[in-house]
Formats: structure tokens, sequence, C-alpha cells
């Protein structure tokens, strides 16, 4: 689709028109002109909407969809088409299927399924053969297919030798080497952060040290192979000095955090809301104050809706026996806008393309145009209305958010929000 974007601000720090209002001419899926004021050459359809703003197209580094296997939480078609109403030009898809993602064949599956969507998907494969944390799965062969990094969704590797192999046997190809942070034998039956709101509550507490031990480990790992790793959803104070340290020594790592984590405290557990029931659990006020002030300073490298959604029958129980998860694609931009300045959420929502080999786009002539369109300013509450995805399982259900994703440009096509 050839477009003319009309009286648009430009937010993206690596062009010259950053912060600049601007006129934007689309032509065969490539930035044609940006300037002051352009006339519409050929009549072609021009949006102006009041206060609109464009950036690079946002990347979300931890998503799950179900398809294969989950169709009932969620499809690859509708999951995707979530994604883009929310802002998204693409998308990390977690291993979290059945069968678990872990061969050439799954990710060329993925890859076919979603050719034709807006938005791009790229898959992570599992670490090990079916997620079972004992044996490395085919990570040369899925690399080659396609597939971004390597992971089993909140399954912490328990065999620190079998994460050091990994560490070093994707190094032949740059691999990247996801370890989720949990020491189960000390979270054990955990569902909540041990703290006082746990104690009040009478539910087990998952001590923030189940999370730190295995940062600790993990990152001696790291700095013994040379490798490179990535940390997904941190949540603790401690975990965010043990990777500053760890960044300051010249290791390869990087790590994001979930925008649930950034929103919410332990506090908001009262009333045994099992859409509240997450992994990693809510922490306290002063870990969200670290979480805030890691990614100002950039040892927090992004921000990931954790997007992951759980079907009635596995969510709307005893708070003990929900699954753990929420959806947040819809709600991220909203969220995470709400805490910080529209540069710094756009910043948070793009900083971690390069590590997962996403392309960057940046808003300049010649360049292709992949684009996240949005109002910063819109204040809304996010309701059930607003739930795109199949399943309902939202933590930030019923927040007021500031600011709203209005659609994307990509792929050549323009899709936006009703």
């Amino acid at each position: 689709m050839n477009i003319l974007l009309k009286c648009v601000t430009v937010v993206d720090a690596s062009s010259k028109h950053h912060m600049k209002k601007r006129d934007v001419l689309i032509t065969n899926g490539q930035f044609e002109k940006i300037a002051a004021k352009i006339d519409n050459p050929d009549n072609r359809k021009e949006l102006k909407i009041k206060n609109l703003h464009i950036s690079q197209g946002w990347f979300d580094s931890s998503v799950s969809f179900g398809e294969p296997g989950f169709e009932e939480r969620e499809t690859l078609e509708n999951g995707l088409k979530t994604a883009a109403l929310s802002g998204f030009t693409a998308v990390a898809v977690n291993a979290n299927t059945n069968p678990v993602t872990d061969s050439k064949a799954d990710i060329q599956y993925l890859r076919s399924k979603a050719a034709n969507q807006p938005v791009r998907l790229y898959p992570i494969g599992a670490l090990t053969h079916q997620g079972n944390g004992e044996d490395l799965a085919e990570l040369y062969d899925m690399k080659n297919a396609g597939a971004v990094a390597f992971y089993d969704y909140q399954k912490p590797v328990k065999n620190p030798n079998l994460l050091k192999i990994a560490l070093q046997y994707t190094q032949n190809f740059d691999g990247l080497v996801i370890a989720y942070c949990n020491e189960n034998d000390v979270s054990k039956n955990g569902v909540v952060n041990e703290e006082e709101s746990a104690t009040r509550l009478g539910l087990k507490g998952i001590p923030a040290l189940a999370e730190e031990l295995h940062v600790n480990r993990n990152l001696f790992l790291l700095e013994y192979t040379n490798g490179k790793l990535h940390f997904p959803t941190l949540s603790t104070k401690k975990s965010i000095a043990l990777v500053r340290d760890a960044k300051q020594k010249g290791l390869n790592i990087s790590c994001s955090v979930s925008i649930n984590n950034l929103m919410l405290t332990d506090d908001a557990l009262q009333e045994f809301n099992s859409n509240l029931k997450l992994m990693p659990p809510l922490r306290t006020n002063e870990d969200k104050i670290e979480l805030i002030k890691g990614l100002k300073e950039g040892t927090i490298d992004g921000v990931t809706s954790d997007h992951n959604p759980i079907d009635i029958e596995h969510k709307n129980v005893e708070f003990d026996n929900a699954h753990f998860g929420s959806i947040g694609l819809e709600s991220c931009f909203g969220a995470l806008n709400s805490l910080f300045s529209v540069e710094e959420t756009v910043l948070f929502l793009t900083r971690l393309k390069s590590r997962f080999g996403v392309k960057e786009t940046p808003i300049e002539e010649g360049t292709e145009a992949n684009l996240t369109l949005f109002d910063p300013e819109i204040q809304w509450t996010f309701n059930e209305n607003e739930i795109l995805s199949s399943s309902k399982n939202a933590a930030l259900l019923n927040q007021v958010l500031k600011g709203k994703a209005l659609g994307i440009y990509a792929e050549k096509k323009l899709f936006l929000n009703k």
C-alpha cells in the first residue's frame, strides 16, 4: 500500500527527524520522502489522525500463543493479529507448545504458518529435547531453519553442565541461549512472593533467593564459557545488581523485565485474583523501584509483555490450583507509557531487536517502512472489551493506562484499530 501520513510526530532516536512533526510518504513499502510538508503527488491514500506518533516497529521478546496443541488458548492467526493491533511488528514466540518446538520441522511449521501475517514471527526453539531439561535439542538445525534463540519457557536448567555445554556449543553459530532463573528446590510449591502479603494470605511463598541463586550460577557459567546469554523477566533488586556487575565485566549478557513486574507489586494480591498468579511472582515495591532504575540505566535491555494466554478452565479456579501467566500484548504500551516518557517507552520496546536478530528500520528516506502508529496521550481503562486475545487472563485488567497503540504499517500494508 502506498500512503501519505500527515503531520505525524516521529519518535526514533536514530533518525534526524526525531521528535519532529513530519509528513511521511511511503511507496512500495519504503520511505520515499519525509519532510515538514508533502503535497499528495497522485491522490494516494492519506492518513491524518490527531496526535499521531510513529516509531520503528515494536518487538516483544517473549510471547506464547498456544498453537500447536493449545489452540483453545490462542491460535497463531489471532495471536499475530492481536500483536499487530497492539503495535508490535515482530514477536519472538516461545516453545511451550504441544509438541514442543524442538526441531527444524517445528521451526519451519511456525514460519510457514505465519508467512502471510502482518507481524513477523521469530521462533524460539526449545533448548532441550521436548523441554525435558536432559538432552540438548537440535540447536544448529533449528538455527538454520530460523530460530532466533533457545529456551525451555519458564523451566530453569537444573543441570549446570548442560547449560555450560549449550553456551559453548552455540558459539559455533552465534546462538542465543535463554536461561530462566529459578531454583526449584527453593521455590518449590510456591505461588506468590515470599513476603508479608504471602503470610497474610496464607499462600506459600517464592523467595527472591530462588531467582538470585540461578542468576549468580548462570553468570559464573557465562564467564567460564564466554557464551551468549539472555535472562528473561528478572524481578528482584539483587538480580539486577548481579547483571549490572556482569555487564561491567564485559560478559555477553542481556535481560528483560515483564510489564507486570513494573506495574504491580505483591500488594495487589489481596483478593486472591488468579490473573495475578504470575511467574516470576509480583515482588515488593523496593524491587519494582530497582527494575525501573535498571531499565533507565540500561542494565535491563527491554520490556516484554510476557503474553501467555491460559484458558478459563485452568485460570478461573482456586489460586493455588491456577496456572501461572497473563496476557499482555494489548495493555503493554499503555502500561509502560504510564511509567516512562514516550521516548523511553519506545526505546524499551525496541532495544532488544538486534539481540534477537530482528532488523532495525530507522525512519529515514530509502529504508524499509516498518512502523508502529500510536497516540501517547490517550487515557483509557483496560477492560474486557479491550481484550483481543482468545483467553482473558489479564493481570492488568481495569488498570487506567496512558497511551494507546493505533496499529502498524508493515509488510507494505496498513493495519489499524477500528
